[in-house]
């Protein structure tokens, strides 16, 4: 039975593993390696392929315990580990993607919330409002929208779902997600807000918690200066 990671230090884990503890290794498999897996599934094409690069890492965390310095945490070492393997398993597949060319993003989610500054009618205003989200009895916390949240995740683009996995999911603070990535701060904070947007979008959609304004737009003449808005007739 695994040994659980939780309040041991690195130094205790790393000291746990060079003794050949297998308890410790088994938790920090089973602990690790589904974030594992879905940071490498942005660099190579298939499931497949990515489970084959954990295991590879695994193989390679333990070859290279010895010149483990503790210069960064462990996870980050680990994380590190598997991107440079992730990125020779893409080779081979015909698919090589570091992650500085997973960057290229295209507009935030946030951008459909709003008509462009320089719409004609309604410059700037609301387009999906925002309406009242349901109540976790009413299945806020439900398992369909637990995969809502997996599915929306997926579908985001490479770096964004590196990410928000890291953040979110495998609890890394955002520090270690930098060091790991090799990201500025900045940028770190820029690809977790819009992970987050899209996916906060997503469970709105699936509850219907949006409003589309656009009908009561096409309604209403807007408001001219010192006046008050008419319906159309």
């Amino acid at each position: 039975m695994p040994v659980p990671l939780a309040g041991r230090s690195d130094a205790d884990i790393v000291t746990a593993l060079r003794a050949g503890d297998e308890r410790t290794f088994a938790a920090l498999v089973d602990g690790y390696s589904p974030t594992l897996i879905r940071v490498a599934m942005a660099y190579v094409p298939s499931r497949a392929v990515a489970e084959e690069v954990v295991q590879e890492t695994w193989l390679a965390v333990m070859r290279g315990l010895d010149g483990f310095e503790g210069r960064s945490s462990l996870k980050t070492w680990v994380i590190r580990i598997l991107t440079n393997l992730a990125l020779r398993g893409g080779a081979r597949e015909g698919r090589s993607v570091p992650f500085s060319s997973l960057e290229a993003e295209g507009p935030s989610v946030e951008a459909d919330r709003f008509l462009p500054a320089g719409h004609d009618r309604w410059p700037g205003h609301w387009v999906l409002a925002p309406a009242a989200w349901p109540t976790p009895d009413e299945g806020l916390l439900a398992g369909e929208t637990r995969a809502v949240i997996v599915e929306a995740i997926d579908a985001l683009p490479a770096a964004q779902r590196i990410v928000i996995t890291l953040r979110d999911i495998g609890g890394w603070p955002s520090e270690d997600v930098s060091d790991a990535l090799g990201i500025s701060a900045g940028n770190q904070r820029v690809l977790l807000h819009r992970a987050r947007t899209k996916v906060r979008a997503a469970i709105e959609r699936y509850h219907g918690a949006v409003q589309d304004l656009r009908p009561l737009m096409d309604r209403v003449t807007p408001e001219p200066p010192g006046g008050t808005a008419r319906k159309s007739r």
